[in-house]
């Protein structure tokens, strides 16, 4: 009996957390329209800004549903979590980085400056990208993740949530193969940062980086500071190039964050026990 107790729990907070995750896009798709009718870059600040409270709001209700509090799904700040965000943020201009120089390595590519972009331009593509990632990582690696996390084990609940960040990038217009290759890949490195660090701080810090980052170099829709030039007929050469090295840094980083989360588990267990 009590096995069975167990099982309809752990599908009965699946079930929970299928909704949360039907609910979250539905919110997007509301506010989408009233904010499109902003200029520029405005327009995504205030979409992540009144989808990030529309979700924080959203996660509050299904914790009160689970009887649980945010801080049991990494969604309660504390007095680290700014240094922790500017941590993830400083890893995401490093990931960016890497592989920008994987790329210029390979060759036929470089990069003028957007003589068009200014301060005003950088700084209202910071807040664009803050307010998305803050939104993304609580609709996904917040309630979700942790439900599915405690009820199924990590890479059940990390390939669940990948599927799902995935498929809203395919709804938002990505093909499934970049879907695939980059939404589900980014989405395994952002939850194991907010399982290896116990919280949403380092993941929104290094999902807006990465973002950020690459507007700055021009691989977004919006013109960033530089925009890439490539020699003709080389693009799907750099194209390849590009999704190679994202790969290779974002596989390396959920690596590097899932033995530090088997580390940081095991000091925890020791200290528990008193060994």
């Amino acid at each position: 009996m009590p096995h069975g107790s167990s099982v309809r729990n752990r599908w009965s907070t699946a079930g929970r957390v299928l909704l949360f995750l039907l609910i979250c896009p539905l919110l997007l798709i509301l506010a989408g329209p009233f904010c499109s009718r902003l200029p520029g870059q405005l327009s995504q600040v205030v979409l992540g800004s009144t989808t990030t409270v529309a979700t924080v709001i959203l996660t509050g209700l299904f914790l009160r549903w689970d009887r649980l509090h945010f801080r049991d799904v990494g969604a309660a700040p504390d007095r680290q979590s700014a240094i922790r965000m500017l941590g993830g943020f400083a890893l995401g201009l490093l990931l960016v980085a890497f592989q920008t120089c994987f790329v210029m390595l390979a060759g036929h590519v470089h990069w003028v400056r957007t003589s068009s972009v200014g301060l005003v331009s950088v700084g209202t593509a910071l807040l664009a990208y803050v307010a998305l990632a803050s939104r993304e990582e609580l609709a996904f690696r917040g309630y979700p993740l942790r439900r599915l996390h405690s009820c199924f084990g990590l890479w059940t609940a990390q390939i669940v949530v990948a599927l799902a960040f995935a498929m809203e990038h395919v709804a938002g217009g990505s093909t499934w193969t970049n879907a695939m290759l980059g939404a589900f890949v980014g989405s395994l490195l952002f939850g194991m940062a907010a399982l290896a660090m116990r919280g949403l701080a380092v993941p929104i810090g290094l999902h807006a980086a990465w973002n950020f980052g690459q507007w700055t170099i021009g691989e977004k829709e919006n013109s960033g500071l530089w925009r890439p030039v490539v020699e003709q007929g080389y693009k799907q050469h750099v194209d390849h190039m590009g999704m190679l090295g994202y790969l290779l840094v974002f596989g390396s980083a959920t690596v590097a964050f899932y033995l530090f989360d088997n580390f940081r588990t095991r000091r925890e267990q020791r200290q528990a026990t008193g060994d």
